[in-house]
């Protein structure tokens, strides 16, 4: 019985331990800058433009008409 009671506590030692690394590593934790970004230039926006204007011509989704609305005529 002594030998179950002393695995039992260890365990409880060693989980405590863990436990209080992890919560003292997110505690401390220092989140990495953020990348400095530049403005984009006016051929970057000019590709942005022309890639948000097209449009697809048919559904991605199944065309069941609850999602993909169908076209008239």
């Amino acid at each position: 019985m002594q030998f179950e009671t002393f695995i039992l506590r260890s365990l409880f030692a060693a989980c405590l331990l863990i436990c209080s690394l992890v919560m003292g590593a997110m505690i401390y934790a220092k989140p990495a800058p953020a990348p400095v970004t530049t403005q984009p230039t006016v051929a970057q926006s000019a590709t942005v433009a022309q890639a948000l204007a097209v449009v697809p011509v048919s559904c991605a989704l199944p065309s069941d008409g609850v999602i993909c609305p169908r076209r008239v005529g």
